[in-house]
């Protein structure tokens, strides 16, 4: 072959694989895809997705090692950021935006992880059953008033490890162990089923309260299922600690991997992950609070009106969730 014709195909080869980015991704494809469709759009750069359970990523990554194609880790919750970060599988990046935009907790010290779009773990009640002024805080669910009353996620749930883990970040261990104990001791029935679970339960009168994540309850009031929607409606949010250091808060993020052949495209969308465009979309679409506060909610966020954000750097979330793991089961959190 001749060789000036050989360095060209090498240098378009090259441009071709630099034109790309992969992700592993325990965001379901649905919630993510548009956004990535207009940065593919928006930039030129091809954008793969492999999607499925965090903790499969997670070990996949660990056996594909150096050889993994994968370029960027996106997960839905903190706690497998930081899983992700004691591994070993993040490199830091050094982005201005990135940390100009994301507030200092919502992104790794060490700037392995960046969180790009906010959750809030709230209280969700029946107003036929319950009354708003008889509600307060997590802590106040442990009271023997809701005896028999609240339904919950199973202890295996990673936003519940996370939640427990907040209650021992602010409260430490021994009150968290009180208060979980006593939550536990509420339960109107073994924890089972998903946050969409938990507020058809409480809508058919099973529990009064329920934990869930703001999301699930946008989603169904804005289903094409009449069924959830009937069940959303019967329903109202309630802002936890509004008195208190506020309501407890988690982050969807990713990080860059250590062997991403892509890193310059993986910087680059996570950039565009929280432009005004991408964190519109999150507030929009996936009923999600924006990583920017200058962002406006979506119509149903901004029903609820404004609260009071718990301020506490989740890394310190990661840090305890093998003792909210623990705790969780010492109390009997099935």
């Amino acid at each position: 072959m001749n060789k000036l014709l050989f360095i060209g195909l090498l240098f378009v080869q090259q441009l071709s694989f630099a034109a790309e980015v992969n992700i592993y991704s325990a965001r379901k494809e649905a919630l993510i895809k548009p956004l990535l469709d207009h940065f593919n759009k928006e930039t030129g750069i091809a954008v793969n997705i492999v999607t499925g359970k965090a903790d499969t990523l997670l070990k996949r990554l660990e056996v594909e090692g150096r050889n993994t194609p994968a370029d960027l880790l996106l997960t839905v919750d903190v706690a497998r950021l930081i899983r992700a970060k004691e591994k070993g599988l993040f490199q830091q990046i050094d982005s201005e935006l990135l940390n100009k935009i994301i507030p200092e907790n919502y992104r790794d010290d060490d700037k392995q992880w960046f969180g790009l779009s906010l959750r809030s773990r709230v209280i969700i009640y029946a107003p036929d059953r319950v009354n708003e002024g008889d509600l307060d805080s997590y802590i106040d669910l442990a009271d023997k008033k809701w005896a028999n009353r609240i339904c919950v996620r199973s202890s295996s749930n990673v936003y519940n490890q996370s939640l427990v883990a907040a209650m021992i970040a602010n409260y430490g261990l021994e009150k968290a162990e009180r208060w979980a104990t006593g939550l536990v001791g509420n339960f109107a029935r073994p924890p089972k089923g998903g946050d969409r679970d938990q507020i058809k339960a409480v809508a058919a009168g099973v529990c009064d309260v329920a934990l869930v994540n703001n999301y699930y309850l946008a989603g169904m009031l804005e289903s094409s299922q009449k069924s959830e929607v009937v069940a959303a409606n019967k329903i109202k949010l309630f802002w936890p600690n509004q008195d208190g250091r506020g309501a407890h808060m988690n982050v969807s993020g990713a990080g860059v991997l250590k062997p991403a052949k892509h890193k310059k495209e993986a910087i680059q969308l996570l950039e565009f992950l929280v432009s005004d465009y991408a964190q519109q979309w999150y507030a929009d679409t996936n009923h999600e609070y924006s990583i920017n506060p200058e962002i406006e909610s979506g119509s149903v966020l901004k029903s609820w009106g404004k609260f009071k954000a718990d301020d506490l750097n989740l890394s310190l979330l990661g840090k305890h969730n093998t003792d909210a793991v623990l705790l969780m089961d010492r109390v009997g959190w099935k």
